[in-house]
This record gives structure tokens, C-alpha cells and sequence, in this order.
């Protein structure tokens, strides 16, 4: 193999890589957050969490991607850990698609498809067209990258070193654990499949072994959304367990059926004499089989996850201070216990006011160390779930009805405590979202932003004082018409260019957020006025 062969690999893998990323830019761009939309709200059954999972993947080219997302979902309380596992698996077979579109034998009109990309990127100036633009380009460029690293990968069949390194991979283990660190290195099972089936097009690989890389490569890609999950809570993190365990049982399940059954002749024999059919569809019956095997056992995945990574046991008093060794047991009276809540509460309180002061900042663009809003996150539902249920407890025993009441009036607070943060967590996010797609804030917006960060610490000053309530009913009047308010100039510097659609609609969900803080903390105020 010459140094021209090497460096036409190299630039094949290059375009590749960059057809495969601006396809899926395009599409993942054209779609705006309708994707978002879908997931949050289409994944109460299975069998159509499935099949939303499985279109989403479709249109973005990339499991991980939908993974990721789920797995923010997840992290910020949008969605459970078992309607993530529908998604997970429909992510799976999307993913699919990649290898059957490769393995068509449309290479030849592959530069008509990169020219028309170019045209509509350079020439046309509205947004939704460009992104169209980027898909064709990608797509095309995409065939040109794997035309050439078949031609430059076709000197290794007559290499006896490289044949026998392929050899090599008839090892089940040997072969998976290639697929699972090559998949690793290049982040994507799609790019890494597509790649293997560049291989085989040059035959250099068989199906015999190319299936183990294969395998291995469904592995590797949960390596992604394992990423993603640092420093999420236990929930998300559980989550990218299930991708695993997903992609983890397919592998040893196939495994076996290659090595006792003549599974793997079978897939040569309706795929033709194409290798990259053979691998398209061999990925395929992989995910789509795995899938009917486990979508009966959804709620034992999450089970499992459970099991393996179960709540961190933390002693008490290192997370509540005021409510006794043990949260479910009633220290003192009953007029003790109800101030030991009320100090556990305005703990969290405290939480989440620190939360929303360092999400704020960071969204205006100032230094913030992200993981701490995180942590602060994690433990405020801690403390949120271990008060909830030891005022239900109290309650469910108490025969006072004016202690009831004062305990349920606690219950609510501390559910709005909770939302207080979780939109702290969605402001950060957003300040993520601003920097990741490089959309820089105008000086109007800030302002407007650094205006609404005042109204809202208002409030939070105010909220817990229990003859503040007409106050706060005032700010919270204020808050609710300066969003239509702010809205209305976001549609203004629109029509005028001055700001992008993707930054607004960005800034719209801050508006809503915003205005949902200030309602939290409304009926945080309401509560405080019925304690007696």
C-alpha cells in the first residue's frame, strides 16, 4: 500500500466523516426543537416511544445524539427512566438507516447531489433552504469520501499482513473489542459502521469477521452518552446503564448465534453479493431483533439499572440538618417538628436562590462552574424527596386539621422549591445552548434579562414572609406582563434582523422560564399565608 493509497484513506475518511456531520447538522437544524417536542411529550407507551425514537434517529443520523438528549431529559425530570428506555431502543434501530443508505449503490450521482448542496449553501439566503443545502452536500459528500476509502483500503486484500490482522478479527473478542475502540476514537457507530463497510466493499474483511467489529461497535457507541452523563443525577446516569446494557446483551446474544448458527450465511444469502448490504443488514437485524427481545423487559432494565447503581447512602445528618438521624422519624413534639421542616425548608430555599443567581449570571455571560448548580440539583431533590416523604407520613397520622393543614401547605412549598431549581438547571442549559451554537446576546436582551433578575430576587426575598403576599402578587403582575412585554420586542428586533430566529427562540423559552419562576414563587407565598 503507497503513500498515495494512505493519504487517499485519509481524505476519504476526512469527507466522510465531514458528509456524515453536515448531513446530520442539517437535518438535526431544519427540524429546529420540534425533535425536543416529540421526545418530551410522545413516550408515555412503549411501542410508540419506540417508533419515536427510531424517526428522531432517523432524521438527525445519530443514536447518540437522541441518546444525549434523553439522557438531559432524564437529568432535569422531563422524562422517567422508563420512558427513556422505549427511546433507547428505537434510537437503536434509527441508527440503521446510516448503513442502508451506504450500502445503496448510488456513489455515481453522489457529486450532482454535493454540487446542488454547494449552490443552495452559497447562493440562497434563507435559513430553512441552507440547511436543506447542507443535508444534499453532506449526503453527497458522504459517497465521495466512501468511494475513495474503498479504492484506497483495496491494496490491503493482497497485503499477507493485513489479511492476517483481518483474520485476527474471526475472534469474537478480538473483533469486538476493535469495533468497540474504533467506535470510541470517532465518537459515532454510524461513522464507524459506514467505515467497516468500506472495508469489506475493498474486500479486505469478510462478513465472517467484519460481524464481531460490528458487534463491538454497538458497544462503543454508548461511550458517547456515558460522556454526557458526567455530572448528571443518578437517574441520567442510569439512563446511559440501560444503552449499555441494550447494546451489551445484543452483542453476546449474536455472538453466540454466529458462532453455533449459520446466521451469518443466511444474512449473505438475502443480502446478494454486496458486503455493504451484507453489514447494512446485518446491523439491522441486530438492533430491530435485540429490540423485540428486550421491549417485553423494559421495566426490568430499569430494575437492573436500579440495582447496579442504587441511591448513594449518605448519612443523614449530612444531608438533613434539622430533621433528625433518621428523616422519617418524628423528633420532639409536634410543634418542634414543624419548625425543624420549616428550617429544612428554607435550607432549600436557600439552595435554589443560589442556583438561580449563579444560572442567571452564567447565561449573561460570566464565570460559573456549572457543576456545582448541578450538585446543588442533585441534592435539592434529595432533600425535596426525603421532606415529601416525611411530611406524607406525619400527615397520614396526624388528627389535627390545622397541623395538617400547615403540613400540606409545607408540601407545596417544597414542590415549588423544587421547580425553582429545576428552571435554574434550564437556564444553564440555555447559556449552553447560547455558547455551543456561538449566538452572542445583544446588550438589549441582557438588559432585559438583568431587569427580570431583579424583579425575581425580589420576590425570593419576600416569598417566605407570610405578610409579604400582596407584594408578591405584584411582582409576580409585573413579571407576567414584562414577558409579553419582552416578547413583543424579540418579534421587533426580528423583523429588523437585529437578532437570529435561533437566538429567539432561545430566548423565548428564557421568557417562559422566567415567567414560571415567578409563579412558583407566588404559590410559595400563597402557602406561607395558610401556616398557622
Amino acid at each position: 500500500m503507497g503513500i498515495d493509497n494512505i493519504l487517499n484513506l485519509i481524505a476519504g475518511l476526512a469527507l466522510f466523516l465531514l458528509g456524515m456531520n453536515s448531513m446530520g447538522s442539517g437535518l438535526e437544524n431544519a427540524c429546529g426543537n420540534k425533535m425536543k417536542t416529540i421526545l418530551e411529550k410522545l413516550t408515555a407507551n412503549r411501542f410508540l416511544g419506540v417508533i419515536v425514537g427510531a424517526l428522531i434517529t432517523m432524521v438527525i443520523q445519530s443514536s447518540s445524539a437522541t441518546t444525549v438528549m434523553v439522557v438531559g431529559f432524564v437529568n432535569a425530570g422531563m422524562m422517567t427512566l422508563s420512558q427513556a428506555v422505549w427511546i433507547i431502543m428505537g434510537a437503536n434501530i434509527g441508527t440503521t438507516i446510516t448503513g442502508q443508505l451506504i450500502a445503496l449503490d448510488i456513489g455515481f450521482i453522489a457529486p450532482i447531489f454535493a454540487v446542488i448542496g454547494v449552490i443552495m449553501i452559497v447562493f440562497l439566503k434563507k435559513a430553512t433552504l441552507n440547511e436543506i443545502g447542507k443535508i444534499l452536500c453532506g449526503f453527497g459528500v458522504l459517497f465521495i469520501g466512501m468511494d475513495m476509502m474503498s479504492s484506497a483500503m483495496a491494496p490491503l486484500r493482497d497485503m499477507p499482513e493485513f489479511v492476517s490482522l483481518m483474520t485476527k478479527f474471526s475472534n469474537p473478542i478480538l473483533g469486538i473489542l476493535a469495533g468497540m475502540v474504533f467506535t470510541i476514537i470517532i465518537q459515532s457507530s454510524s461513522a464507524s459502521v459506514g467505515i467497516l463497510q468500506a472495508l469489506a466493499i475493498s474486500g479486505a474483511i469478510g462478513l465472517e469477521s467484519a460481524v464481531f467489529v460490528l458487534f463491538g461497535q454497538n458497544i462503543g457507541t454508548c461511550v458517547t452518552a456515558l460522556l454526557a452523563s458526567a455530572g448528571t443525577n443518578r437517574n441520567a446516569k442510569r439512563t446511559t446503564l440501560i444503552h449499555f446494557i441494550f447494546n451489551f446483551t445484543g452483542t453476546v446474544l449474536f455472538t453466540v448465534l454466529c458462532l453455533v448458527t449459520p446466521l451469518t450465511t443466511l444474512v449473505k444469502k438475502i443480502s446478494g453479493d454486496n458486503p455493504s448490504q451484507q453489514i447494512a443488514n446485518m446491523h439491522t437485524i441486530f438492533n430491530v431483533a435485540t429490540t423485540l427481545l428486550l421491549l417485553p423487559l423494559g421495566a426490568y432494565l430499569v430494575k437492573l439499572a436500579n440495582i447496579i447503581l442504587p441511591d448513594k447512602v449518605i448519612e443523614s445528618e449530612s444531608i438533613f440538618k434539622y430533621l433528625g438521624h433518621d428523616i422519617n422519624t418524628r423528633v420532639g413534639g409536634t410543634a418542634i417538628h414543624l419548625e425543624n421542616t420549616r428550617l429544612e425548608i428554607n435550607r432549600i430555599y436557600e439552595l435554589s436562590i443560589e442556583n438561580l443567581n449563579n444560572s442567571i449570571n452564567y447565561l449573561l455571560g460570566e464565570k460559573v462552574d456549572t457543576s456545582d448548580i448541578l450538585e446543588k440539583e442533585d441534592l435539592i431533590d434529595k432533600l425535596n424527596e426525603g421532606i415529601t416523604k416525611e411530611i406524607t407520613d406525619c400527615i397520614s397520622h396526624e388528627s389535627n386539621h390545622a397541623v395538617s393543614e400547615s403540613y400540606s401547605a409545607y408540601l407545596n412549598i417544597t414542590h415549588n422549591i423544587e421547580r425553582l431549581s429545576d428552571h435554574a438547571v434550564n437556564l444553564m442549559e440555555y447559556g449552553n445552548e447560547f455558547k455551543d451554537r456561538n449566538i452572542t446576546i445583544n446588550k438589549i436582551v441582557k438588559e432585559e434579562i438583568r431587569t427580570y433578575k431583579e424583579i425575581i430576587n425580589q420576590m425570593l426575598d419576600i416569598s417566605m414572609d407570610p405578610l409579604k403576599l400582596n407584594e408578591v402578587e405584584q411582582l409576580e403582575d409585573r413579571t407576567d406582563k414584562m414577558t409579553i412585554e419582552y416578547k413583543a420586542n424579540m418579534v421587533k428586533r426580528l423583523s429588523t434582523s437585529i437578532c437570529t430566529a435561533e437566538g429567539s427562540i432561545i430566548y423565548s423559552n428564557i421568557l417562559i422560564n422566567f415567567e414560571r419562576l415567578g409563579d412558583h414563587l407566588l404559590n410559595i407565598s400563597q402557602n406561607i399565608s395558610k401556616i398557622k
